[in-house]
């Protein structure tokens, strides 16, 4: 097919996700045909490295072998059926693999299609747990400030970032905000940031806590709000006072999970186990849609027993719950990470990652902050470094350097003024290098060192 024509038809017939199209279509799409390890190529043959994992879930790279011969061995023997009273052997056994994984006491597996429908299952669940408990009251649920956690009604609910969500507030419910704990926009330390946001939370439950169904937030690092990393011990603290007040914890782990903050799942860092915890992008590598929405045996418990007039059943489910293709590439993406001794084994890359970019960037005058936890970087870009003055979303600083590095063979998206550095786990150090020097001439080049 003529790249000139897909170009075409694309501008046409395509509506972006999260893009303003009267701006898409005055420059020209970059069409991706196919992709080898850590590159995406396009119709025209140009190469760009993937530095954000293809929006945060690619892992092992593009077109990889065992993952590919994962989906031809499951397709030629099915591709799908339905989770609706059948089961199938990939779904059991991701099922099985995914609970010996994950923090002890998540024991039990509900399959969805995405991150926004992990979420909101994980809403349904903790809802319908405290209705079927007795305590009818609980129906409100504690978020955080900048928090994203999807794009369906109850994970926008839950959501927190006005540019995304404020055009749908009149469909959203009501929830309870604290500050989100960014160390870089707070006036004191880390660890009074820490504090100041869990004395809100604290100030909630004491008040509120009776109409609480559960907390909810991302563990260690806030993606979508600008990678905003949490001080050290907040989430302990978080899970501290859900026991304390007796309320559940809801961990939403889709952008932190999979070895992206060097362990299984962030939440293992400080040692937490929340009641409910939603993970998907690199379940499967990155290669097909597919979520798991994970709950202790309190929690499922509370929905064992008596008929569906009961009120117990959890009604709630997808056409393609349980795919097999997808759970087949997600076994076979987990026998991966363990062949390669990942993410024990990844120690070393990612503070190569973190030094290269502190060596060549934090010096930057227009370089603010570079913050994050293990492969989820960001990069904020500020007016006046010494006051901390920001770049608004208007002034579109972020896309404008973006568009620079994608010039220099680099694909980036960034958040705002801050830029996105997520790549594949399986990146090399000679293309960290290439990667960090693009990111470096953009800034420099579009802003001025």
């Amino acid at each position: 097919m003529e790249s000139r024509l897909l170009k075409e038809w694309d501008k046409t017939f395509v509506w972006h996700p999260f893009t303003q199209m009267a701006e898409y279509v005055k420059h020209e799409p970059i069409v991706i045909e196919r992709g080898e390890g850590c590159w995406l190529i396009d119709t025209d043959g140009k190469r760009y490295l993937d530095a954000v994992g293809s929006i945060w879930c690619n892992v092992h790279g593009h077109n990889v072998k065992e993952l590919n011969e994962a989906l031809i061995e499951q397709v030629n023997k099915i591709a799908h059926s339905t989770l609706l009273g059948l089961a199938n052997v990939p779904s059991i056994l991701l099922a099985k693999a995914v609970v010996e994984l994950a923090p002890e006491g998540l024991n039990h597996v509900f399959y969805t299609d995405d991150g926004s429908t992990a979420m909101e299952a994980a809403l349904k669940m903790a809802y319908q747990y405290w209705q079927l408990k007795g305590e009818k009251r609980r129906t409100k649920f504690i978020k955080l400030e900048e928090a994203y956690h999807g794009d369906t009604i109850g994970s926008v609910s839950i959501g927190g970032i006005e540019l995304f969500h404020s055009m749908f507030k009149e469909l959203m419910f009501e929830t309870f905000k604290i500050p989100a704990p960014h160390p870089y926009r707070f006036n004191g330390t880390a660890e009074e940031c820490r504090d100041y946001s869990l004395s809100k939370l604290e100030e909630i439950l004491k008040e509120r806590g009776e109409e609480v169904a559960a907390v909810v937030m991302e563990p260690l690092v806030q993606a979508a709000a600008g990678i905003i990393a949490h001080p050290e011990g907040f989430l302990k603290g978080v899970r501290e006072l859900c026991d304390k007040y007796g309320t559940l914890l809801i961990l939403d782990e889709v952008a932190t999970g999979f070895g992206k903050t060097g362990k299984w799942f962030a939440c293992q860092h400080e040692g937490v186990v929340p009641d409910i915890m939603a993970i998907s992008k690199g379940l499967t590598a990155g290669y097909m849609p597919l979520a798991i929405t994970l709950a202790t045996d309190e929690v499922y418990g509370a929905f064992w027993g008596g008929d569906y007039g009961s009120g117990k059943t959890f009604f709630h489910g997808h056409t393609f719950t349980g795919n097999q293709l997808g759970c087949a590439v997600a076994l076979r993406n987990i026998e991966l990470f363990k062949e390669k001794g990942w993410p024990e084994r990844l120690g070393p890359k990612i503070e190569y990652l973190w030094r290269r970019l502190r060596e060549e960037l934090a010096d930057l005058k227009h370089v603010g902050d570079i913050r994050g936890r293990g492969f989820m970087v960001g990069i904020e870009l500020v007016k006046d470094k010494r006051t901390k003055e920001g770049f608004s979303w208007r002034d579109d600083v972020g896309r404008r350097v973006s568009r620079r590095i994608i010039e220099k063979g680099v694909f980036t998206r960034p958040l705002g003024p801050v830029l996105v550095v997520m790549p594949p786990l399986a990146i090399s150090e000679e293309e960290i290098d290439f990667m960090v020097k693009a990111y470096k001439e953009a800034i420099v080049e579009v802003l001025g060192g």
